[in-house]
């Protein structure tokens, strides 16, 4: 089953309207388990250890640490960058359209951006 972490600073919007549409979705916040104010690497690093794809809208500093685990044969459960120009609507469409169709560990070390189409 796909299961998400979503980083820091990701839209809260999205994570609720997620909520409203899906009580089953398995998304938990960065803030809900203790690593507020740590470092991507930490973060990449607990999701890998829990299985949890990362959502984030962080383009900068996220997604080259996410490779750079891919580079070194880590665990890497996948990343998705949500541009912040994506409307909720669709961010959350998108997500819940993840949750639904993956496989087990089919985004194991990809970066993929979001809307997929």
């Amino acid at each position: 089953m796909t299961a998400f972490l979503a980083d820091e600073n990701f839209n809260n919007q999205i994570v609720r309207g997620i909520f409203r549409r899906r009580t089953d979705v398995d998304i938990v916040r960065v803030q809900d388990i203790g690593l507020s104010g740590v470092d991507d690497p930490s973060v990449l690093e607990w999701a890998a250890q829990n299985g949890r794809i990362v959502l984030t809208h962080d383009v900068a500093t996220m997604i080259t640490f996410a490779y750079e685990r891919i580079e070194a044969n880590l665990p890497m459960p996948g990343l998705f960058e949500v541009s912040r120009r994506v409307s909720v609507g669709i961010a959350i469409e998108e997500i819940i359209f993840i949750f639904d169709y993956s496989f087990e560990d089919e985004w194991e070390g990809q970066v993929r951006f979001l809307p997929l189409s």
